[in-house]
Parts: C-alpha cells; sequence; structure tokens
C-alpha cells in the first residue's frame, strides 16, 4: 500500500518505523517544522522527522493544509491511505477522502472515551484500571471518526503517564500496520462512535500540576504518575514552590492530623496527611534546586521528627 505518514512527536515514531519495515511503500512525510529546544533554544526537528531523514523519506511541513499546491502534491503521489499519528494540526475536510481508503488515525484511547490532546495523563488522573488505542477514520471532529480497530491493556499500578506512552505507541504501531492489512483483503469494518459515552482529555497545562491535598492519597498518586513527565506536580512549602517528583500512598503507624500537612515520622519518613489517607513523599525538588530524596528535604528545613508543616501554602 502506497501511504503518506503524518506525525510529529514520540508517540508517532514506532508507527512509522513499522510501516518502513513492511511491504508499505510511505510516499512521504508530513511533520512539524523544526522548534527552539533546550536552554539555548537552538532549533530541533521533532522525532518523526529525526527518523525520516535517517530514512531518506521525502519531508514537508506545509504552513497551511488548504492550499491547492499541497491537494495537487498529494494527488500526484497517488496514496491509498493517510496515515496520521499525532500529527498537530487539524486535516481539511477533503484529504479524508482523498485517498481510496482515507485518512486513518491512530488515538491513545479507547475511543469514546478520552477524546482530545492527552488521552494518556488523564486516563491515569481519573483512575483507570485500563485503556488501549484504536484506529479510526478521521472525519471533522475532535477524534469522532469511525472506529476501525481497537487494542485493551491493563494500566500498571505504579506505571506513570511516560511510561504508559511508550507502552501504547508500539501497541499503535501494531495497530495500525493489522488495520491496514485488512483494508487490503477487504474485511475491515467501520463501527460509529456512541457519542453518549464520549468523554475528554484537553491539552495539560501548568495549573494542572497543582496538588490538592483535600483529595485522597490515592487521587493525589495518581496525577503525580499521570503528570511525569510533563507538567508534573508540585505544592508549596513556606511560600516556596516544591515539587513532588516521587511518591505512594501508605498506612502511617499512628494517626496523623491536619489535611496538607507533612509530619516527619523518625528520622527519614515523610508522610502528607491527604482528605482521605497519606501519602509518603520520596523525591522532591525545591525551585532551582536539584531533586533530592524526601528526607533531604526535611533537614533542609529543619523538620523534628513528629513535627509537621503545611503544605499549599
Amino acid at each position: 500500500m502506497r501511504v503518506v505518514f503524518m506525525g510529529t512527536p514520540a508517540f508517532a515514531v514506532p508507527t512509522l518505523r513499522k510501516l518502513l519495515s513492511r511491504q508499505h511503500v510511505v510516499c512521504g512525510v508530513f511533520t512539524q517544522p523544526d522548534r527552539p529546544s533546550g536552554r539555548g533554544q537552538k532549533l530541533t526537528a521533532s522525532p518523526v522527522k529525526r527518523l525520516a531523514l535517517e530514512s531518506q523519506i521525502p519531508i514537508y511541513h506545509p504552513q497551511e493544509l488548504k492550499s491547492v499546491e499541497l491537494k495537487d502534491l498529494l494527488e500526484a503521489m497517488a496514496v491509498d491511505a493517510l496515515v496520521v499519528v499525532a500529527y498537530g494540526k487539524i486535516l481539511p475536510a477533503w484529504l479524508f477522502n482523498l485517498p481510496c481508503f482515507g485518512a486513518i488515525n491512530v488515538h491513545a484511547s479507547l475511543l469514546p472515551r478520552y477524546r482530545g490532546a492527552a488521552p494518556i495523563p488523564w486516563a491515569i488522573v481519573y483512575g483507570e484500571a485500563r485503556t488501549g488505542v484504536t484506529t479510526m477514520r478521521i472525519d471533522q471532529g475532535m477524534d469522532t471518526g469511525d472506529l476501525l480497530l481497537q487494542k485493551e491493556v491493563k494500566i500498571q499500578s505504579k506505571e506513570t503517564a511516560s511510561e504508559l506512552h511508550d507502552r501504547l505507541a508500539m501497541l499503535g504501531a501494531d495497530l495500525l500496520i493489522r488495520t491496514l492489512d485488512l483494508f487490503e483483503k477487504d474485511r475491515i469494518v467501520a463501527t460509529p462512535q456512541n457519542s453518549d459515552l464520549a468523554t475528554y482529555a484537553p491539552i495539560l497545562k501548568k495549573l494542572d500540576g497543582e496538588l490538592n491535598w483535600k483529595q485522597s492519597s490515592r487521587e493525589i498518586y495518581n496525577r503525580i504518575r499521570a503528570l511525569n513527565p510533563w507538567p508534573g506536580t508540585y505544592t508549596y512549602c513556606r511560600a516556596t514552590r516544591l515539587r513532588i517528583l516521587n511518591a505512594r500512598p501508605v498506612t502511617p503507624p499512628e494517626d496523623l492530623k491536619g489535611v496538607g500537612s507533612l509530619w516527619r515520622l523518625g528520622s527519614n519518613v515523610a508522610i502528607v496527611a491527604c482528605g482521605r489517607g497519606y501519602l509518603e513523599l520520596l523525591e522532591v525538588q525545591v525551585e532551582n534546586h536539584q531533586r533530592v530524596p524526601a528526607v533531604d528535604f526535611l533537614n533542609g528545613i529543619r523538620l523534628q521528627p513528629n513535627q509537621s508543616v503545611t503544605l499549599g501554602i
């Protein structure tokens, strides 16, 4: 099958790599332009572009997808399908039906649940036990097109968004290849989504990382896992921002009072009383400082055993 690939971030790389390893012909790669990155703000190519360069595939990053020139280009390629994985731009309607098999998207959730830009972290935030990947036809809505194939997986109890991202990226690559194979055999069945079951996963903002200690320890733990690595979670201690890098729900040997109170138990245990339950802090980072074990932070603020300090202010 002749395909054009549209994708940008690391999540899309396994799918492109899998396409290149099979009999399918990748006629071109569309990806976002190079962006400033790092402290020096040096222009950096997207992960998809780097793979395309290594594979010597023609690369395109048009500023405007509605141009006549782009339509002429894609028609001249005579492709059978567009494969879209986290491209980062809304496609014009004429693209949906230009190739005979249409535009096929790989989405990191079990649609119609978690439509939107950040399905992986939000599934963890809301304590989902299972998630998966979906291949679907693209239409004019936000992840509303007909379902093609789905694969479900269990979310591990300690899994971070970064770890789940990598698993789903590989799973999505396999599912896309299977989808194309079924298209070629005329054995694919498209199923309309039930929009009554839809939930949404909006793009993450830095403010989503502020912890609310009135929540349960499990809810807070889920958010810490979900927002790893970006935007990360944080609270305030004595008016200084404190990033919470690693933690775990625990049952302390005694009842600790005060929601949001950080207690030092014994010589090296940092426990926060939550709205329900308790959270042990394992690794933290004071703003503009190095990440450290939580006990080092307790030493730094000179918190004595069986004393507490209120977080969030």
